[in-house]
C-alpha cells in the first residue's frame, strides 16, 4: 500500500435530522483535533439540546486508527455509537466527531430500528458537510538565532508548513509541521540555513 500523504476531514460543523415513529435523531458532525475538543463539543451540544433523551456519539482522531471512542449513552449496546463510527469510517474521515441527539417519540424502535436511525442521521450530516483533503504533517523542532527568523519563515511559507508553537527570544525555539509529501525538499532547504538545529519531534 502506498504511504499516505493526506487525510480527509471536515472544517465546518453540519447538522441533519432523521425521524422515525415520532423519535427525532439530530446528528451534529464537527471537526475536532483532540480528546479535549471532543469533550467540549459534547458539553456544548448538551447545552444546545438540553431536553434530549440520549446523546450518542463517535469520534476518530489521528492517523493510526487507534484513537476513537463510541458511546451508546443508555441505548442498547452497539445500537448507536458503533453505527455512527461505521459511517465515519466508510467516508474515510478522521479528526471528526458526530453526536446524535435523540428525542424519544414514545414508540420503541428495537435494535435494528435504532441502528438504522443512528446510521442514517450520521450519513445525512456527513453528506451535507464538505470534505477536505489535508496534508499529513511531520513535526520538527527548530532552534536558531533570532536574526535568522526571516530565512526560516520564508521556508515555512514556501513549503506550506504549519507553525505549531514558538518561543521567540534572542535564541528561538519553534515547532513546525512539514507536509509529508514535501519533507525532503523542506529539510534540504532548512539545512542550508547556517547554525540551525533541526530535529524530528516524536
Amino acid at each position: 500500500m502506498p504511504e499516505a500523504h493526506y487525510f480527509n476531514t471536515i472544517v465546518t460543523t453540519a447538522t441533519a435530522e432523521f425521524k422515525d415513529k415520532g423519535s427525532r435523531f439530530i446528528a451534529i458532525a464537527a471537526p475536532v483535533n483532540t480528546i479535549a475538543d471532543c469533550k467540549q463539543n459534547l458539553l456544548h451540544i448538551k447545552k444546545t439540546y438540553p431536553k434530549a433523551s440520549h446523546y450518542c456519539f463517535a469520534y476518530r482522531l489521528g492517523l493510526d486508527d487507534n484513537q476513537f471512542r463510541v458511546s451508546d449513552d443508555g441505548e442498547p449496546s452497539g445500537s448507536a455509537g458503533r453505527p455512527i463510527l461505521g459511517q465515519l469510517d466508510s467516508r474515510g474521515v478522521t479528526n471528526v466527531m458526530v453526536v446524535v441527539v435523540r428525542y424519544f417519540g414514545g414508540t420503541l424502535l428495537g435494535v435494528p430500528g435504532l441502528i438504522n436511525a443512528y446510521k442514517s442521521a450520521t450519513a445525512m450530516a456527513l453528506q451535507v458537510v464538505p470534505m477536505i483533503r489535508k496534508p499529513i504533517l511531520v513535526k520538527y523542532q527548530l532552534q536558531f538565532d533570532y536574526t535568522q527568523m526571516n530565512d526560516i519563515m520564508m521556508v515555512v511559507k514556501q513549503f506550506d508548513c504549519e507553525v505549531i508553537r514558538q518561543e521567540l527570544q534572542l535564541f528561538c525555539l519553534m515547532q513546525i509541521g512539514i507536509p509529508k509529501h514535501r519533507i525532503t525538499e523542506t529539510i534540504m532547504k532548512l539545512k542550508d540555513i547556517r547554525n540551525l538545529s533541526l530535529k524530528e519531534d516524536a
